[in-house]
């Protein structure tokens, strides 16, 4: 990155970011994004955590890059590698499958049945030509890779259900669509669900454990925020 392309931002925004700061050291930073910021920057006028992360630059312009990333809608962990050999280790590690992710959801409905969705996801286009995900053989989607997610139910009252969510495999969206084609929506899932029952997505990714780049092992864990705590009832 050349100093050039350096991006300043306000005192404010470096508040913000380091408000939800899990934590840090020389390697990794791990963060517990808050629904509704994109990771992604898109646009040069995006407000995203891509962006935020040059509260961590160093004055050579160097600054720390996120490994992977989470839905705008979804709240929690996000990890991001300091140095270019982290960010290969942890990039390895998310492809190799090594790196653990548990993820907690409010579905609606009974979901205490729900222990595993093993169903192929695709890609396809909406009607105003958005690019979503689909299950492999519904008319439309293309290229479906396998896809496994498990599942605990935590609790439920019967009409909805606070559910663990384990993937096994990192497709696009696998979590809500998995959850949405077993027939236990995610609320507030405008996409693959009616988005009832919720003002957002209720989708947090609580937990995230693998390799270190220098070695043994990171365990982290975002708590949720209040407005899931308050509906899930946990």
């Amino acid at each position: 990155m050349r100093n050039r392309d350096i991006v300043w931002i306000s005192d404010e925004d470096k508040a913000f970011v380091r408000s939800f700061l899990i934590d840090e050291d020389d390697d990794m930073l791990a963060f517990n994004k808050p629904a509704g910021l994109p990771c992604q920057t898109r646009s040069a006028d995006d407000h995203t955590l891509d962006k935020l992360l040059w509260a961590f630059a160093k004055s050579n312009g160097k600054r720390p890059h996120l490994v992977h990333r989470i839905d705008a809608e979804t709240s929690g962990l996000v990890i991001a590698a300091r140095t270019k050999p982290a960010a290969a280790a942890l990039s390895k590690a998310f492809e190799d499958r090594l790196i653990k992710k548990t993820y907690l959801a409010i579905v609606s409905g009974d979901a205490s049945r729900v222990t595993r969705v093993e169903s192929p996801i695709g890609s396809i286009r909406t009607s105003d030509g958005a690019l979503i995900s689909g299950i492999g053989g519904t008319p439309g989607v293309k290229d479906p890779k396998p896809a496994l997610t498990r599942f605990n139910c935590i609790s439920t009252d019967g009409q909805k259900s606070l559910i663990e969510c384990r993937p096994e495999t990192g497709r696009m969206h696998q979590i809500r669509l998995h959850l949405a084609h077993s027939g236990h929506a995610i609320l507030g899932d405008t996409q693959y669900g009616n988005g009832e029952g919720a003002p957002r997505l209720m989708l947090h990714a609580l937990r995230l454990q693998g390799p270190h780049p220098i070695g043994g092992g990171f365990d982290y864990s975002a708590p949720v925020p209040d407005d899931f705590e308050a509906l899930s009832g946990i």
